[in-house]
C-alpha cells in the first residue's frame, strides 16, 4: 500500500507550458523531515503505488495524479481539479 504523503512546495522553471513548469515536489514527513523528489520520481512512486500525493487546503484533500498532456508527456496534477497542474503551480516554491 502506497505511503500518502502531502505536498507542501514545488519547483518550478521558466517554460511556457504549466505540464512543463513543475520540476520538483516536495513536504515533510509526519516527524517533521524535509523529502524532495524530482516530476518524474514522483510520477513513478504513483505509477508503481509506492507512494500516494495530495495537496490541501480551502478545508479538503485533493490528490495529487499523473496525467499525460497531448504531447504524451506525463505530469502531475490534481484530481478534480483543472485540465493543468494549477493547484500544485500555486504552492509556495521548495527551498
Amino acid at each position: 500500500m502506497a505511503q500518502r504523503r502531502q505536498v507542501l512546495c514545488v519547483a518550478q522553471r521558466d517554460r511556457p507550458s504549466p505540464h512543463e513548469r513543475i520540476t520538483h515536489v516536495g513536504g515533510r514527513t509526519p516527524d517533521g523531515v524535509a523529502w524532495r523528489m524530482t516530476q518524474q520520481e514522483a510520477v513513478e512512486a504513483i505509477e508503481d503505488d509506492v507512494w500516494s500525493f495530495f495537496v490541501a487546503g480551502e478545508g479538503r484533500e485533493l490528490d495529487v495524479v499523473v496525467a499525460v498532456s497531448r504531447y504524451g508527456r506525463k505530469y502531475l496534477r490534481t484530481s478534480g481539479g483543472a485540465e493543468g497542474p494549477g493547484e500544485l503551480l500555486a504552492l509556495p516554491g521548495c527551498p
